[in-house]
This record gives structure tokens, sequence and C-alpha cells, in this order.
């Protein structure tokens, strides 16, 4: 690691901000368009399959929570993996989650230019797209409470439309206003709970666990928040029963509504609760929610891969200039680099047919499961480190917790398999892997202080 220690990043981060970040990053087109795809592999088990894919996640970031309470810096998991693993560990970390967020940054970018096009069909995507990364990016260089306010209230807009969507649905319910669809009957009578077995319950799993991707998002802020003992515990606590009260709710509502296989044959599930209540303006509601969400992600992944690269080159895994800091102490070089990065994509819209470019996007689903992977196996680590110390937000049941979490996100990636949209992945994984050692020894093979 550099032995002379940069100034230190802002701590200006509140617990509203903490909260909203997370959710942010893990509320987003899965819900409120890729909801559909999941429901036609498990039918109304959806709701059991996103129960049991929170209290994964919810075990995973509690070991997190853990380690960025006892040591709260920028970076989370990739620090704790250089610093209790070793070199490799740190850096396969950092770049494959760095390389994870700018996938999605890119995909993100790339639909909001469809999402404008609703509105202005002759404005260039490409246009959009420039237009959306040169405000991100400025928002981000200004400094890191623009970008926690910014976040907050893009993740109010879509967490109101959620609850609205819950709200409206339930009247649908009560009021009977359409007789054919409402009922808690809708639950069992097109096929049983689970139309599809026990295979469709796990291969819905797939889907659903990507849906939880962004709440390690928490762990990024760690290094930024104003009291992280105290606001890192209550954000994991509160964040993971409002992911799931949000999905589980909304989800739970559109099965008890509709028979689960008509949902996704007529546009987005909440286009269906929107037009059966006769609401004219649906559609630009839907296309408003999910703009803002696309660029909400966005935001969150400019903030994560430029706190990621600081963190890399405080352990000397990335050059040395992606640790100078602005005069409000924002790590504008990393931020600057990442946003370069998800330029691409404006040539890509151009050159990439729409299938290639949703088989990259699968293999950034596959870095965010090793991703969370890495998370859980630190944390053995980090624990042994620390065995015999009163943590101050230990993780429950370790070390079962953990093996039972390997075993979970191992079988995840073995059901990735049995999907033809994310078969690739599995298979580009071990190759990503390698292309990392690869990085890592040409690393080594140089002084830290060169790069």
């Amino acid at each position: 690691m550099p032995s002379s220690r940069p100034e230190a990043l802002s701590r200006s981060l509140k617990n509203r901000h903490i909260q909203m970040i997370a959710l942010g990053g893990a509320i987003g087109t899965g819900l409120f368009y890729g909801s559909a795809a999941s429901i036609r592999l498990v039918g109304p088990g959806i709701i059991l399959s996103y129960l049991i894919g929170g209290a994964a996640i919810y075990l995973i970031m509690r070991m997190l929570g853990e380690m960025s309470t006892e040591e709260p810096v920028a970076g989370a998991f990739s620090h704790f993996a250089y610093r209790y693993w070793g070199g490799f560990a740190g850096f396969l970390s950092g770049w494959n989650y760095w390389l994870l967020y700018i996938l999605v940054s890119m995909a993100e970018l790339s639909v909001v230019g469809l999402y404008v096009n609703y509105w202005l069909p002759h404005f260039p995507s490409w246009a959009t797209a420039l237009t959306v990364l040169v405000a991100v990016t400025a928002l981000n260089l200004l400094n890191v409470r623009s970008f926690g306010e910014s976040e907050f209230w893009l993740s109010f807009i879509k967490i109101a439309a959620i609850i609205g969507m819950i709200l409206l649905g339930l009247a649908l319910i009560a009021s009977g206003i359409d007789h054919r669809a409402a009922g808690l009957s809708n639950l069992w009578i097109h096929g049983g709970f689970l139309p599809n077995g026990i295979r469709g319950l796990l291969l819905s799993l797939v889907v659903v666990m990507f849906s939880f991707g962004g709440t390690e998002l928490i762990g990024i802020t760690a290094g930024e928040a104003d009291d992280p003992r105290r606001s890192i515990p209550r954000a994991i606590n509160q964040v993971i029963w409002r992911i799931l009260l949000f999905y589980v709710g909304a989800l739970a509502v559109l099965v008890v509504l509709y028979p689960w296989n008509e949902i996704g044959t007529q546009g987005s599930p909440f286009v269906l609760i929107f037009s059966r209540l006769g609401i004219p303006a649906a559609p630009d509601i839907l296309n408003l929610v999910v703009l803002t969400a696309a660029i909400s992600v966005y935001n969150s992944g400019m903030y994560s891969n430029g706190r990621m690269l600081y963190s890399l080159a405080e352990q000397g895994n990335a050059p040395r200039v992606f640790l100078r800091l602005s005069g409000r102490r924002v790590p504008w070089a990393g931020i600057l680099f990442s946003s370069s990065c998800t330029l691409a994509i404006v040539v890509i819209n151009f050159l990439v047919p729409e299938g290639a470019f949703m088989r990259v996007m699968a293999v950034a689903t596959a870095a965010a499961a090793l991703t969370w992977l890495m998370i859980v196996l630190v944390h053995l680590k980090f624990r042994q480190a620390h065995a015999g110390k009163e943590l101050l937000f230990p993780s429950p049941w370790h070390p079962w917790t953990n093996y039972l979490c390997v075993a979970f996100l191992l079988g995840v990636v073995a059901l990735m398999t049995q999907l033809d949209d994310t078969r690739p992945a599995v298979y580009v994984l071990p190759v990503w892997i390698a292309v990392l050692y690869a990085g890592y020894r040409v690393r080594t093979r140089r002084p830290a202080a060169s790069i």
C-alpha cells in the first residue's frame, strides 16, 4: 500500500442519504419491467422467491455491515479483501466491482434515450445519453452532499411510485372493480402457488437475486458517512426490510389482482394496474418513473466507481492519479475516468446489436454474484483476524451463515446455466477472473509508486 496517504474523503452523507443510495441502487427496472419475467418462471410463488432472496442478501449485507462499521473506509469490500486476504483478493474485488458498475451504467445510459424518445421520438438517443452523462458527471464532481441529495430525491420518486402501485392495487382488490381478476384465489387456481414446481422456484432466484444488486453500496458510503458506526447499522436494518416490503408488497398485490399467466402479456405490470383504473396518463407516469430509475442507478454507479478507484489506488492496485481529490474532497480523477468509459455506450448504440449487448449485461449479473461471494469469504478472514474482539455490529450465526450463503450463491451461478440469457455469462466468468489475475501479475512486477 502506498506510504503517503492523501487527504480523506468528506464525511457528509447522512443516514437518510445512505438509505436512499442503497434503495436507489436496488430498486430499478428489475421491478418496473423485469418482474414479469420472474413471474413467468415461478407464478404466484414469486412472493416466496423474493423472501428467500431477501433473506440471503440480508445476511450478506450484515457481514458487510459488520466490517464497514468497524473500519468505515472508501472501497469497502475491496479494502477488506486486500487487508485480510491478500493482494489479489483486493485487486479482484475492486476491479470486478468497478467493471460491474461500468456495465450497469452503460446499460442504464443506453435505455435513457429510449425513454426520452417516448416523448421526443425524433430526438437522437445518443444525444440524450450524452446529456445525462455530462449532467450526472458534473453533479458528482460538485461534492458528495450534492450527490446524496440528488439520489435521495431520485429514489424518493421511485419509492412513491411503488407505494402508489401497492395502494392502487389494494383499492382495486377491495372495490371489486374487476370481478374477473381480483381475489386471493389467483394465488392457487391457475396451476397452483408453484405452477412450475420447485424447478421454477429455483430458476426464478437467478432473476430475483440480481434485483437486489446495489444494496452493497451501503458499504461504499461508509468512507463518507458522517457517523458510520451509527448510520451503517441503521441503514442496513432499515433498507433490507423496506426493499422486501416494496418488492414483496408490490408483487403480492399484482399476483392477487391478476392471474399470473396474464402478467407480462400486456406490457409492464405497472401499466396493468394504472390502465385498469382508467388513468389515461398511465404510460406517461410509468415512463417518467423508469426514466428516473435509470438516471438514479447511473448516478449511484458514477459515485461507486469513483470511490472504488480511489480505494484501489490506496492499495497500489490502480494508478495513483485516482488518489487525487478536488478542493471539496471529491475523487475527481476516478469519476472522470469512469465517466469516459461509459461514454463508449454512445458508440456501442450504433455498432452492437441489442442481443449482443444483453449478453454483456449477463456478464454484469455474474460479476454481481462474484462480488457477493467475495464479501462472504472475506468476512470469514475478517472474523479470524478479530477473534475474541467485541464487535459493534456482529453478523448473526457466524460462521454457519457464511457457509450457507456460499452454497446459495454457487447454486445461483449453477442455475444460470439453465437459462439461455444467462448461460454465456457463466462461461465468461472464469475468463474474466483469469484476465484479472493476469493484470494482477503485471501489477506485482512493477513498484506501486510507479503506476
